[in-house]
Formats: structure tokens, sequence, C-alpha cells
């Protein structure tokens, strides 16, 4: 499909379709080609996220990420997107510090690097206080609850949050606070079904899940993950539809098969002197000088 077939995607259009029941698709991208593909598909939402730090860096969690690393990412991101709404992600202590510097780090993704909002993980008061003040200095923002991976060292493991009442009842609170500090949208992570289809429910604004079930206004997955292009582990809740590591790992193996063997480079694949070229260009023999 071309780009004139989706219209352009904004925070009051994603608003509208969760009122008109029309369910938002949100991927990850963290470069060109990667965000040119996923545009193209028609995408509505497309988060540079935190996740390169793991999917693209090779750092065990997210927690080694860095501002300059989102900037550079989201700048690749960007260039590549003229419909769907590019949110950056707000990596581990850009935004615990002060209201000052998370404003200005914050900015960066907007000025800089060509986004529309950036996300925050958590909603204690201390974050909500910073959504309003990002709010405030007209910055969009994005929540995050549930399952909040910057938090891996306190948690202890990945695993899904809000099994029992007191937590289920914890992550409603805090989606609603997030709505009324001023986010347009939050993201529930790894929290059951049920949980996920009341919190939806109870909200104006869109929640877009991963690993929330089906109850949600949208849904998001890793890029890698949906291509069956991520190493190691895959949680439950993702569905891979393509299997891109054995094509481009055969890809390359039979690359390497006909470089060694000498079938490749062959004549068709080289570049050749015009015929009368090679006669003209072609060294003289010097006769053998005798003794």
């Amino acid at each position: 499909m071309a780009d004139t077939d989706f219209p352009k995607v904004t925070i009051p259009s994603l608003r509208a379709k969760k009122a008109s029941g029309e369910r938002i698709v949100a991927l990850t991208a963290y470069d060109f080609p990667q965000a040119a593909l996923v545009e193209q598909a028609g995408v509505d939402l497309i988060l540079v996220g935190d996740s390169l730090g793991m999917v693209v860096l090779g750092y065990p969690n997210t927690i080694p990420v860095t501002m300059e690393e989102m900037i550079h990412h989201t700048k690749a991101v960007t260039r590549a997107c003229r419909r769907a709404l590019v949110v950056g992600d707000m990596p581990y202590f850009s935004f615990h510090l002060s209201a000052e510097e998370t404003i200005r780090n914050a900015s960066r993704f907007l000025k800089e690097a060509g986004a529309s909002a950036v996300k925050i993980e958590g909603a204690s008061p201390a974050r909500l206080r910073l959504v309003r003040a990002l709010v405030e200095a007209e910055i969009p923002v994005m929540g995050h609850v549930g399952l909040t991976p910057q938090s891996i060292h306190r948690f202890g493991q990945y695993k899904v949050r809000g099994k029992d009442a007191a937590e289920a009842g914890r992550i409603l609170r805090e989606a609603r606070a997030l709505e009324a500090a001023g986010a347009f949208a939050v993201v529930l992570e790894c929290v059951p079904a049920e949980l996920a289809r009341r919190v939806t429910g109870s909200l104006k604004i869109p929640t877009i899940g991963i690993g929330a079930g089906p109850g949600c206004d949208g849904q998001i997955l890793v890029f890698h993950d949906l291509l069956g292009f991520s190493t190691g582990y895959l949680p439950k809740f993702v569905r891979t539809y393509a299997n891109l590591r054995d094509v481009i790992g055969s890809a390359v193996r039979r690359y390497a098969e006909d470089v060694r063997k000498g079938a490749f480079p062959d004549d068709a694949h080289s570049y050749h002197l015009p015929k009368g070229e090679v006669r003209q260009r072609s060294p003289k023999r010097k006769a053998a000088r005798k003794p």
C-alpha cells in the first residue's frame, strides 16, 4: 500500500480510534530501514524503545542504554516516517534527578530527533509530577505500567504483574493517575488480560498492550520478536510472523560457500572494459634482451 492509503497519525487521532473502537497498531523500530518497512505497512505508532539495548546493542537488559544512543536511533527512525506517530523511550536515569533535567532530556527527542512524544516508565507520585511538568512544557507523554523493564533490579525478574488483588488495584490506580496527569496513552505490559480490560474500560486515553491480552485499545511488539530475529527466550505473548533468523543465516552461509569455492563473484557480477579498450590497453611484451 502507498503512504497515501493511511492518514497521518496524531495524538487526537489516537483518541478518536479509541472512541470509535478501531484498534491501534504499534511496533518498535530502531533504524531507518526498519522504520521504512513499518511505516509503509501502515503501522500507527512507532516506539523507539530502550529495548534496543537488548535486541540491537547486546546489553543484558535496558539499564545501560544512554540518552545519546536513544537520540541516535530515534533520528534514524524519524527520517523514514511521514505518517506514523514516533515516540522516543526515555532511558534509565534520564528522568530521575529533577524536573529540569527530565524536560531537557525529553525535549531532545522532539527538537533534535524529530519524535512527536516520549514514553516514561512508572507512576509513582514523583513520576506523576514529572509527567505533569512535561505536559506543561508541551511534551506529550505516553505512560507505562505493569511490568516496567527499567525496574528489573527491584523486581528481580521479568514476570507478570498484577496477579494479586493488591497489585492489580495499584496498577489500575496508576493508569488512572497517568491519565489525570496528562498522559495521552499508557502501555500495559505483562498484566492479566482481565486487569488490562478493566483498565482500558476505565480510561478515556488509549491503552497499548504487550502481554496484556486482547482487551487493550492497541497492541505493540518488538520488531525483532515479530520477525523471528531475536535470540534466546521469547515471552509467551510473542507471536512470530516470520523466521528471518533462519533466512538470513542461510543466505550468509551460501554467500560464504560461494566465496570460498570461487563461485562469487562470477563474470555476471563483474565490471569489464569495452572490448576495444582491452586490446588497446593490453601491455606490450618487451623483447628479450640478448646476453
